[in-house]
């Protein structure tokens, strides 16, 4: 199956995730009068070119606003509660590969948001990085292979896979 032939993947959240991000959302869009003040104040000193309060601030207000936005379209398309049950991998799937040539070496993983991560014990990957990629749509006992980042092609089998019970 090609990621085109895929939907978008979903990000499942826990409730606690979620009661997080939106309270960090909204911690944000309560702050923006804040950093428009702080802008304003900045602006009246003087020379833009050589104000370093001035551009601190607007690099601020840039980053709070992507922030914004990046949080309004994860709340917007998540959603919330356990992941269904699966017969194959999915977003909200915890994992287990074993990495081909180590019978010993084996990893446990979330495969959902990096957003979830401060509300979980185990590392989380993304669906879209390359290990995610990879073993979506898979099931137990399969073998992948995938192009890390540093370039290495790494193979692994998938040992078990269950919900998320976040």
């Amino acid at each position: 199956m090609s990621t085109t032939d895929r939907e978008a993947p979903v990000t499942w959240l826990s409730q606690d995730a979620h009661d997080r991000l939106k309270s960090e959302l909204d911690e944000l869009i309560a702050k923006r009068p804040e950093i428009a003040a702080e802008i304003n104040e900045r602006r009246e000193e003087g020379d833009l070119r050589e104000n370093g309060g001035y551009h601190a601030a607007r690099e601020e207000q840039s980053k709070m606003e992507g922030r914004i936005r990046y949080l309004q379209e994860l709340l917007r398309g998540a959603r919330v509660g356990e992941a269904p049950k699966s017969d194959s991998i999915a977003p909200g799937t915890v994992v287990t590969i074993q990495f081909d040539g180590d019978p010993n070496d084996t990893e446990k993983f979330l495969l959902g948001s990096r957003e979830i991560a401060a509300t979980t014990d185990l590392t989380v990957y993304s669906p879209e990085s390359a290990l995610g990629q990879a073993i979506l749509g898979h099931n137990s006992g399969d073998t992948v292979s995938y192009t890390a980042p540093s370039g290495a092609d790494i193979s692994v089998t998938i040992v078990d896979f269950e919900p998320y019970q976040g």
